[in-house]
């Protein structure tokens, strides 16, 4: 039986997604050590005490926040693959997915970059779990294109990893227009993918 979703429900989740943008946002720019529960609280509009009806602290919800974005990567990265009609299709799509998660999601990057440490171990495995399985769709997309062991076709994948999600930290993406910058990226990760290695 489906629960019915109630205003006072829908509000809840409405504040806990607003928490955990806001979270990334200042763990993003200031560190997850530099950012209290209070600090979350105040640019949400509640006190730091009130993030606990959400999160039993701040390291579940550093939890909540890079699980969640993993856990959101493999559910669209599976779509994609099952939605592609060809094999070029299928990467030139899951290139364009991680090109439009690398460019709406900066402040995620850069927290997953630097803060994973102060994940609880099971936070950290959960995370570690469900990049295995996102790099897995990749590996075997790009196998239908180059032939290659798999340890060289995770390689490219990293390494494409490497170049969109550096894309954060780099001022030069501010200089061109989203679609511009979008294009350029997707462009230089397949070129990097299918490179020849003659």
């Amino acid at each position: 039986m489906t629960m019915a979703v109630t205003p006072r429900n829908r509000a809840k989740a409405e504040r806990t997604d607003a928490i955990l943008i806001a979270a990334a946002a200042l763990f993003g720019a200031r560190g997850y050590s530099s950012v209290s529960l209070e600090d979350i609280g105040a640019a949400v509009g509640v006190s730091g005490p009130a993030v606990y009806r959400h999160f039993a602290g701040k390291q579940a919800l550093l939890g909540a926040l890079l699980i969640g974005v993993s856990e959101d990567l493999v559910t669209g990265g599976t779509a994609v693959v099952r939605g592609a009609s060809d094999d070029r299709t299928r990467m030139a799509m899951l290139v364009d997915f991680h090109v439009d998660f690398a460019l709406r999601n900066a402040d995620v990057i850069r927290v997953q970059d630097r803060d994973l440490s102060h994940l609880t171990e099971d936070s950290r495995s959960d995370v570690r779990r469900l990049q295995r399985t996102y790099i897995g769709l990749w590996i075997d997309a790009l196998g239908a294109l180059v032939s290659a062991e798999r340890d060289e076709l995770r390689l490219r994948v990293q390494a494409c990893f490497g170049l969109l999600n550096s894309t954060p930290h780099s001022t030069s993406a501010a200089l061109r227009t989203r679609t511009d910058t979008a294009r350029l990226l997707a462009e230089m990760a397949m070129a990097a993918l299918t490179a020849s290695d003659d």
